[in-house]
């Protein structure tokens, strides 16, 4: 699911306007959760408006980097980083110790997801392109922490769920007010298409904020990136992007980790 909206954003004609229809997807299946939960613990708010501000960031970023790179070079790099970066903070900050196969696991998932990044050695990617990708990856890795204690900390998971999708409405109005000429022109297919993407987003990532409230931040970060093989897989079949070989390679690798990672359970 993740791979799939952002293979709707690197496809949107408009980018900053699919943001917004994204982040409008979001809030709707936020709205609809916060219907059905209970309130959340008021312990969870700081976590909450850090996690708003954090998205804020990612938004833009992710943006500039598909407006600079390839859907299968942009992707690899931005969600590679946050698996080791996610585990080091909560080993660090939170005390979440994992075991030397899960850290097995997590190498090999970055390393294969590194395999796919590889063309950005030989210059496939400009130098702005780059930073953008590193920029969307310090963001993953930053709301993925904030998040994972924000949701441990509201007692309640839909709840707080629920309350980051609506905050991320923020973006939406942000981004609307200044091009309302350039929104009514959108076909009403692409409107819908990025609508569904917001809850296709919501879904996925309010599956990871679930887990977070079972198994240790890390591994859950690790296991999310495995992401990156779909979306190599949507750049060849969708974009046409190559070459296959590599894909196939990085996928063997990362089901490698996936098995390491399971294997110290």
């Amino acid at each position: 699911m993740h791979a799939l909206w952002n293979g709707v954003m690197k496809g949107a004609q408009d980018r900053a306007l699919t943001s917004g229809l994204i982040c409008v997807g979001q809030a709707g299946f936020g709205l609809m959760l916060a219907m059905i939960s209970p309130v959340m613990s008021w312990a969870a708010v700081p976590w909450l408006i850090a996690s708003i501000v954090i998205h804020w960031g990612y938004f833009y970023l992710l943006n500039v980097a598909y407006r600079l790179g390839d859907l299968s070079l942009i992707y690899p790099i931005s969600r590679g980083l946050a698996p080791l970066l996610v585990a080091l903070a909560a080993q660090i900050w939170v005390g979440e110790v994992l075991p030397p196969l899960a850290w097995g696991g997590i190498l090999a998932i970055s390393a294969g997801i590194t395999v796919l990044a590889a063309p950005v050695l030989r210059g496939a990617l400009p130098a702005a392109g780059l930073a953008a990708a590193v920029g969307v990856g310090l963001m993953v890795a930053s709301y993925s922490l904030v998040d994972g204690m924000g949701v441990r900390a509201s007692e309640n998971a839909v709840a707080y769920i629920a309350w980051v999708f609506i905050g991320n409405l923020s973006v939406a109005f942000y981004i609307f007010p200044t091009r309302m000429d350039r929104l009514r022109a959108l076909p009403r297919r692409t409107i819908w298409l990025g609508l569904t993407g917001g809850v296709i987003s919501g879904c996925a990532y309010g599956l990871v904020l679930f887990a977070k409230t079972l198994a240790p931040l890390g591994l859950v970060s690790a296991l999310r990136e495995t992401s990156v093989i779909f979306a190599a897989m949507i750049g060849v079949l969708w974009f046409g992007e190559g070459p296959r070989a590599r894909r196939l390679i990085a996928a063997g690798i990362v089901a490698l980790g996936i098995v390491l990672i399971a294997a110290q359970g």
